[in-house]
C-alpha cells in the first residue's frame, strides 16, 4: 500500500515538473535522500549541506518532500531540512566570490586607469616633441629664408662692387687720358717756345744794331 502511494506521489510530482521550485539543504550535516517517506526507506544519496534541490512535490503528511538533487538523484527528504533561501555558508561563499570578482574588476580598473595615465603622459610627451619639431622646422625655414636673403644681399653687393670697380677704372682711364693730354699740350707748348724764343732774341739783336 505504501509503495502504491509512493508511486502515485512520484507520478504526480513528475507531472508537476513545470511548476517545480528550488530549495536548499539547511542542516550542517549530510542529509539522507530516501526512496520513500520513512526513515526505514532506502537511502538513495547523502546530500551535502547547502546542495540545491528541485522541489518536485509538496510537504506530505509524513513530513517529507519529493525532490531532485543537483546531481540528478531523486527521492524524499524531511521537509524541515529544506530552506527556500541558501544557507549562510552558501551565501557567504557566494558573497565571497562576488567580492573577489569585484576586487578583480577593481584591480583591472586600476590597471586600466594606470595605463590610461601612462598613455596620457606618453601623449603629452609626443605632443611636446611634436611642438619642438615644429619649432625646429620653423627655425630651419626662418634660417633658410635669412640665408637666402643674405645670399641675395651678397650678390647685390658684389654687383655694386663690380660696378664701382668699372666706374673707378673709367675714372682712372679718364684721368690718365687727361694727364696725357696735359703732358702733350705742355710738350707742344715747350716746342713752340723753343721755336719762338730764338727768333725773338734774334730780332731784338737785329733791331739794336740798326739803332747804333
Amino acid at each position: 500500500m505504501k509503495k502504491s502511494i509512493a508511486s502515485f506521489i512520484v507520478f504526480v510530482a513528475t507531472c508537476g515538473l513545470a511548476q517545480a521550485k528550488t530549495g536548499y539543504v539547511t542542516d550542517s550535516i549530510d542529509i539522507p535522500l530516501r526512496s520513500g517517506e520513512s526513515e526505514r526507506s532506502k537511502i538513495v544519496k547523502m546530500l551535502p549541506n547547502g546542495m540545491a534541490l528541485t522541489l518536485l512535490g509538496d510537504n506530505t503528511e509524513n513530513g517529507y518532500t519529493y525532490v531532485q538533487a543537483a546531481n540528478g538523484a531523486e527521492g524524499y527528504i524531511l521537509t524541515r531540512y529544506i530552506s527556500h533561501e541558501p544557507i549562510s555558508r552558501s551565501q557567504l561563499e557566494a558573497a565571497t566570490k562576488k567580492l573577489e570578482a569585484l576586487q578583480e574588476e577593481n584591480k583591472a580598473l586600476k590597471i586600466a586607469q594606470t595605463d590610461g595615465q601612462q598613455i596620457s603622459k606618453e601623449r603629452d610627451r609626443l605632443n611636446s616633441e611634436l611642438t619642438e619639431l615644429q619649432q625646429t622646422a620653423a627655425n630651419a625655414i626662418q634660417l633658410k629664408q635669412q640665408r637666402d636673403q643674405l645670399q641675395e644681399r651678397v650678390v647685390t653687393v658684389e654687383r655694386e662692387l663690380q660696378q664701382l670697380k668699372r666706374e673707378n677704372q673709367a675714372l682712372t682711364d679718364n684721368t690718365n687720358q687727361d694727364w696725357f693730354l696735359y703732358g702733350g699740350g705742355l710738350s707742344l707748348f715747350g716746342v713752340l717756345l723753343g721755336f719762338i724764343l730764338p727768333k725773338l732774341s734774334w730780332r731784338r739783336r737785329s733791331g739794336g744794331w740798326d739803332t747804333f
